[in-house]
């Protein structure tokens, strides 16, 4: 096979979609099948917009741009890197981020939340302060909350400084410096002892048991940011167990918990979880009062 096979834009999309069906790739980092991502990763590369695929189908291709193309196409396949670490770009929502190979490629369901502003449960998204994010990564939704609270000052915190390193960058590229706040703790450790309105966290949650069988495209991501323990509760745990002295006395604590809804159930059920609706359905998303961890 030579650059001569492809001539236009066309040509590489058909290669592309081929080679990654072979290859059996996973799409679970923002493209749903492999012609999505084969578009994507062909308009990336040739810089052309990329939600205008049909007027750029047919131009005739450069050598030099045939073979760089080429190249990314084999990198997805064979070494199966998701495709957000090879674009450095990410997406939620309306928001693009810079990720790489520190920080897990974001997708969180929490972030179909923000743009509601947690209502009902946050009856004043301008009365909102302090906002506390625990395993912020990229700082993706640090950034998303910075901006649906207007006046609130988010503490973004991660144990990783490589993580952090990212944050800082996203967070500078949205000019957010002194109202995103990036912490390197091991959850609350570290975190200044204030109140907060509101705390949300995406932490490691897959178990033991599904950890063994993540596809390749995972294998790519920080292990830490998705090893829960073997109930993927381990960090939960903790990070329910110290809320209550964390939150305003109407704050609330968002939790993302992804499949785990049994899991979850079983550790905190007790507490009388309000389950969210996202994209995911009404388990993957779970919610307490400070009036209800006060309880406990």
């Amino acid at each position: 096979m030579t650059t001569t096979t492809f001539s236009t834009p066309r040509d590489l999309l058909r290669y592309a979609v081929s080679r990654f069906n072979a290859a059996k790739l996973f799409f679970g980092h923002g493209s749903a099948e492999a012609f999505d991502e084969a578009a994507y990763l062909v308009l990336h590369t040739l810089k052309l917009p990329l939600d205008r695929l049909d007027p750029f189908l047919d131009a005739k291709l450069l050598p030099e741009e045939v073979l760089q193309v080429l190249s990314v196409i084999e990198r997805r396949a064979t070494e199966r890197v998701p495709a957000a670490y090879i674009t450095n770009q990410a997406w939620l929502g309306s928001y693009e981020f810079y990720v790489d190979e520190r920080v897990l490629v974001p997708r969180s369901f929490i972030a179909e939340l923000i743009p509601d502003r947690f209502s009902p449960w946050v009856s004043d998204s301008e009365a909102v302060e302090n906002v506390l994010e625990l395993c912020t990564g990229s700082g993706c939704l640090a950034i998303m909350m910075a901006d649906a609270f207007p006046n609130a000052v988010v503490d973004a915190v991660d144990i990783s400084k490589d993580a952090l390193a990212v944050a800082e960058r996203n967070i500078r590229e949205y000019k957010l410096e002194g109202r995103v706040n990036p912490i390197e703790s091991d959850l609350y450790q570290n975190v200044p002892f204030k109140k907060y309105d509101l705390i949300v966290t995406n932490p490691p949650y897959v178990n033991a048991s599904s950890m063994a069988k993540l596809p390749p495209e995972y294998l790519r991501e920080p292990q830490i940011a998705l090893h829960g323990g073997e109930d993927g509760m381990d960090l939960v745990r903790k990070i329910v167990a110290g809320a209550a002295e964390r939150l305003t006395p109407e704050g609330v604590l968002v939790v993302e918990i992804g499949n785990e809804v049994e899991f979850a159930e079983a550790a905190f059920g007790h507490l009388g979880l309000t389950w969210l609706t996202t994209s995911a359905g009404d388990d993957a998303v779970f919610l307490l009062t400070a009036e209800q961890l006060q309880a406990q």
